[in-house]
């Protein structure tokens, strides 16, 4: 959820899996399409266990009345963690602060929104579903494992090409420098040419 100058919001879906015992929120964002129209609203999320076909309701919020958990499993563990301080929602989320093995299942997210425009008021309803599944340790993702394994590349791939770049400027340098027998006809050349100089200022 987006909030900014602009009222901005962007519809983010939820995650999926939970870690045993860790907290966890389930993400549900609602946009509204017309954000000048002035609008109320409130939002109910059921939960469905795992190999069950009922689904019962677990949580209720509004802005006047506050929030409403459902005795069970989610009592003192499920929060609202949505929108707060306007009549209108658009973040629905909800937040478990420890979750637990029988937290596993399906969720839906429902909002009621009334949008009030001149004249006459419109209603809409909008559910949005989710799986969550629960396991003991977190698993990577497979974001984090391809930024690893491209970050492994990209250092072998850097590797490389200094090492290619020493041996082409090693092989520049050798090329340059001139030959063994050249270098010692060079030496004997100065010496004796030394030898010719020591010779005339001597005659001087």
């Amino acid at each position: 959820f987006v909030s900014g100058a602009l009222g901005g919001c962007v519809e983010v879906a939820s995650g999926t899996e939970a870690v045993l015992g860790a907290p966890f929120r389930l993400l549900c964002i609602a946009c509204k399409r017309r954000s000048e129209t002035p609008a109320e609203a409130e939002s109910e999320w059921f939960f469905r266990p795992e190999g069950n076909p009922q689904f019962q309701k677990i949580l209720h919020y509004s802005p006047e009345e506050g929030q409403w958990v459902a005795p069970g499993p989610f009592e003192h563990v499920l929060s609202w963690n949505g929108s707060r301080g306007t009549r209108d929602l658009q973040d629905l989320s909800v937040f478990l602060a420890a979750v637990g093995r029988d937290h596993a299942g399906h969720y839906v997210c429902g909002l009621r929104r009334n949008l009030t425009f001149e004249g006459y008021t419109y209603s809409l309803a909008r559910n949005q579903s989710l799986r969550l599944a629960v396991v003991e340790k977190a698993r990577r993702d497979l974001a984090s494992i391809v930024s690893e394994i491209l970050m492994y590349v990209l250092i072998v791939v850097l590797t490389l090409w200094l090492a290619a770049e020493m041996l082409y400027c090693y092989r520049k340098v050798a090329a340059a420098a001139p030959p063994p027998d050249s270098a010692s006809e060079y030496l004997a050349i100065t010496s004796e040419s030394k030898e010719n100089c020591g010779g005339v200022q001597a005659a001087e």
